[in-house]
């Protein structure tokens, strides 16, 4: 027979909630066994903007690049960032 499961509190804000679960074990309140995983295609994740210093020809070529696929630079740089950023993650696991 399993362990009986912790009942999750009620949370007044996001904040409070997110302190709540850096503080306690995900495993005392849900059976990961019988999880679902589920999908959130209309989410829009919290956006912020950063200022960072780039080379004239890095922008250059970015904007050439982006020009040739028809969408903003921005964009393809978000893009490119997310690819190295997800085969970074994807060799580290391996490691």
């Amino acid at each position: 027979m399993g362990k009986s499961l912790k009942k999750i509190p009620s949370f007044k804000t996001e904040d409070e909630e997110r302190r709540f679960w850096a503080t306690h074990d995900l495993t005392n309140y849900v059976d990961i066994k019988s999880a679902v995983r589920v999908r959130f295609p209309n989410l829009k994740p919290t956006l912020r903007t950063i200022s960072i210093r780039l080379p004239e020809h890095l922008i250059g070529d970015l904007r050439a690049l982006a020009n040739e696929r028809d969408i903003p630079y921005q964009a393809l740089l978000k893009q490119f960032l997310a690819e190295r950023v997800e085969r970074e993650w994807r060799q580290h696991r391996a490691a």
